[in-house]
């Protein structure tokens, strides 16, 4: 197995194709393939499924491609720092469900970092995405919940994809709404009480099973329902339609507005907000800064 190999197994994965990847790498087709084949044979899967569409990236190309590009970066930054004498930014990244506190201690970890010597990478997404980045090597820290509905099939998913997760707080179940929503001013709500409202929820596309729902109580019947795919849409909804949505409790302000309000709901459920990383792997200063600014808000998570 070489560097150039892992570099032609990245190549084809993003053309798709193989004579695309070919014509991108300057080598012909038939030694591209035959480069493939030898490794392939080496390690003894199979990284690519041949379709009438091009080419796709099996299972366990999936997982191999992870830890390629992990090491053909690593190498890069050697080459660069080392042969060409250049400076290279470090480079950090950070996958999560849709929670504005972690936004927020990632803004903090950037302000105290800044951007001249680092390069900086967020994205909120789907739960199963949220998982594929950390497993993937994307992101190094991945940022979810679990809760007693969910727990147990999601720490499978985690121990086959080779991921731990860690607590960082737990907290109660809140409704989360707008502050001119009839009851907004409740100190608490009960679900009965909600019947009337939308419920709002992030769509989780492909991956739509119960257990990676970013709200709890994910099973319940709500008679009105919307899903949506960006918090922006969702707190635009809370307003036209006096929707809600169910949440950590974790309000901020400085990032979404004061317009909004979190009201304790009648219910004894749990939610454990926690990261994800690679098994085995060190986690980097600039991961241990981000998880410090994350351990600010353990004060501000409330579970009466």
């Amino acid at each position: 197995m070489t560097i150039t190999q892992l570099r032609y197994v990245i190549a084809i994965s993003q053309a798709n194709s193989m004579n695309e990847a070919a014509r991108q790498l300057f080598i012909s087709q038939p030694s591209l393939s035959a480069s493939l084949k030898d490794l392939e044979e080496e390690i003894g899967i199979e990284l690519f499924r041949r379709t009438n569409r091009g080419v796709m990236v099996t299972p366990e190309g999936e997982e191999f491609l992870g830890y390629a590009r992990q090491v053909v970066e690593q190498y890069q930054l050697m080459e660069a720092r080392y042969v060409e004498k250049k400076e290279i930014k470090k480079k950090f990244s950070v996958s999560m469900q849709h929670y504005t506190f972690a936004v927020n201690a990632f803004v903090e970890m950037v302000k105290q970092f800044g951007m001249d010597e680092y390069e900086f990478a967020i994205h909120e997404e789907k739960t199963y995405e949220v998982i594929e980045d950390v497993k993937n090597f994307k992101s190094e820290i991945g940022i979810l919940y679990l809760n007693d509905f969910n727990r147990k099939v999601l720490t499978k998913l985690f121990q086959e994809s080779g991921l731990e997760f860690h607590e960082i707080l737990k907290c109660g179940v809140y409704v989360y709404l707008w502050k001119g929503h009839p009851l907004a001013q409740r100190e608490e709500i009960a679900l009965e009480e909600l019947e009337q409202y939308p419920c709002l929820s992030f769509e989780q596309g492909d991956y739509n099973s119960f257990y990676f729902s970013e709200e709890v109580l994910s099973t319940y019947e709500y008679k009105q329902h919307i899903k949506a795919n960006d918090r922006a849409t969702l707190l635009n909804l809370m307003v036209g339609l006096n929707g809600f949505t169910l949440c950590s409790g974790i309000i901020c302000e400085e990032l979404n507005g004061s317009e909004y309000c979190a009201v304790k709901l009648k219910s004894d459920e749990v939610m454990t907000i926690g990261y994800l990383s690679r098994k085995g792997t060190a986690i980097s200063s600039l991961g241990q800064k981000y998880l410090e600014e994350l351990a600010k808000f353990q004060s501000a998570a409330r579970l009466n």
